[in-house]
């Protein structure tokens, strides 16, 4: 079910910024024409009550000289229609009205008018107007005399009666009108020139903002699921002032592409990494693959040679036991990428460490081995199986690439933070070539005949870093020719 106004498409930012302006505007403008309206209303009422006082003031005046009657006064130039001399001849405005009412009851009034020629005149008041105007009593008030219009009137009682003085408003009120009508039309002009600058303003102010979604849009227009990938788009340098909130937002977006720009280098390194590891595992399984095939084809074609088969048994046992070193490598580097955890046990390093140098010696004579070890005995946490194949693997890497009469030291050192814990294994031979130091600890690198000469697949260091992350530690590298160490840090057991 769709929901009413919930379904309306979504305005831009510019678009509602320039509504909410204009709105603005106009409520401004309204306001502020309502208060001067009601101001200058108030103003000129006030101005017309202060002259219907002092024209009642003035009509009292005369009364009082004269003595009240039912017409009032007879002084004055002004021509009464109901005879000479009973007029208000008081040089009243036109349109004025006033009547008096006596306590005897008798009233009368008049409203000061024009002949076509524009001489004054005075017109006596019907009896509609003279009861409407009987109810006036006190402060000046706004009243309708019918035909007459709106007046403002007041009346003020005297000896013997009481008399009520009247003025046209129509004036005011056209003032007023004119004064509305001129402030909708400026209200008006307003509204559109906020409406036209705001739309000029805001779309200025907001091209900024347009030029980090372009760059936001390029990005998202590249393919990035795969390959190799180069995010060269990036936010102007000026648009990434912290400053400012589109500066904010645009430095925001370049971080962000920085570190997918590296993510994704990482990821094509990774993808590279496993392609090369799947082929150079092919290669190594094919190998021992094409010789146990090559010597079982031998045994099949000699079956009454004895010496061949044993031979070619004996190989293929030799090439079955390479194949089953491999892929056990191969799956523990796989179950240690999987992050499954080691066992984390007290182990002494010490112990292991005399072990492993004193099977060294045993298999190779020809090396000069040395063991440095501190009074005390070194502990670390970890699994002790895995561990004896780390400093193995470091062993036989120093013995396998380094020349007859090499000095291979093992050193042990304990410390009190996690990484001045360890051990290091240091030679004198030839070193790594400078191209592959950096390289040393990845899968399937393997270095040149200096360094090679019996062979290897080149996951000996690859388990070594393996194993040595999953402990929490580090292994180092440093190494030139006549001085090769690897250094391994491992947490220290906590003591007893």
């Amino acid at each position: 079910m769709r929901v009413p106004g919930l379904m309306r498409s979504p305005r831009s930012l510019a678009w509602r910024l320039v509504v909410t302006t204009v709105a603005l505007v106009a409520v401004a403008a309204l306001l502020m024409g309502g208060a001067t309206a009601l101001a200058m209303r108030d103003y000129l009422t006030d101005q017309l009550d202060d002259r219907v006082e002092r024209g009642l003031d003035r009509t009292v005046a005369a009364l009082t000289e004269d003595g009240p009657g039912p017409h009032g006064p007879g002084r004055g130039s002004g021509r009464d229609e109901d005879g000479p001399g009973r007029g208000p001849g008081l040089g009243q405005d036109v349109g004025t009205v006033w009547a008096v009412y006596l306590d005897s009851g008798d009233r009368g009034g008049s409203r000061i008018s024009t002949t076509t020629e524009g001489a004054p005149i005075s017109t006596a008041l019907d009896d509609d107007l003279l009861d409407e105007l009987a109810k006036v009593d006190g402060a000046p008030r706004s009243v309708d005399l019918g035909g007459l219009g709106g007046y403002r009137t007041a009346a003020e009682d005297v000896e013997g009666g009481r008399v009520v003085y009247a003025l046209p408003s129509d004036e005011v009120d056209r003032t007023l009108r004119s004064l509305v009508g001129w402030e909708a039309v400026l209200g008006l002009l307003a509204v559109a020139a906020a409406a036209v600058l705001g739309l000029l303003v805001v779309r200025r102010q907001l091209r900024p903002l347009n030029e980090v979604a372009s760059t936001a849009h390029a990005v998202a227009a590249l393919p990035l699921a795969s390959g190799e990938i180069h995010l060269t788009e990036r936010v102007p340098e000026r648009l990434t002032d912290a400053r400012t909130e589109v500066g904010q937002v645009g430095a925001a977006l370049n971080t962000l592409l920085d570190h997918v720009e590296s993510a994704l280098a990482d990821r094509q390194h990774s993808e590279q990494q496993v392609r090369q590891f799947v082929a150079d595992a092919s290669h190594e399984l094919r190998t021992p693959l094409a010789t146990i095939a090559g010597y079982a084809e031998l045994a099949r074609r000699r079956p009454d040679d004895a010496a061949a088969a044993r031979t070619a048994l004996a190989k293929v046992e030799e090439e079955s036991r390479r194949m089953t070193s491999l892929v056990e490598d191969l799956l523990l580097l796989a179950r240690l990428d999987s992050g499954r955890p080691l066992e984390r046990t007290p182990v002494d390093l010490t112990r292991l460490l005399l072990e492993a140098v004193a099977d060294a010696q045993v298999v190779a004579p020809e090396h000069r081995w040395r063991l440095e070890l501190p009074a005390e005995s070194v502990e670390v946490l970890g699994d002790e199986h895995r561990l004896h194949q780390v400093v193995t693997n470091l062993l036989t890497n120093a013995r396998k690439h380094t020349p007859a009469g090499t000095t291979v030291t093992v050193t042990a050192y304990r410390g009190a933070d996690p990484g001045g814990t360890g051990f290091a294994v240091h030679d004198d031979g030839p070193g790594f070539p400078p191209e592959l130091a950096g390289r040393a600890f990845e899968r399937f690198v393997r270095g040149d005949a200096s360094r090679n000469r019996a062979g290897g697949v080149g996951l000996g260091l690859a388990l070594v870093q393996a194993i040595v992350s999953a402990h929490g530690g580090r292994v180092e590298l440093t190494s030139r020719p006549g001085d090769t160490t690897v250094r391994v840090s491992l947490p220290p057991a906590a003591p007893r």
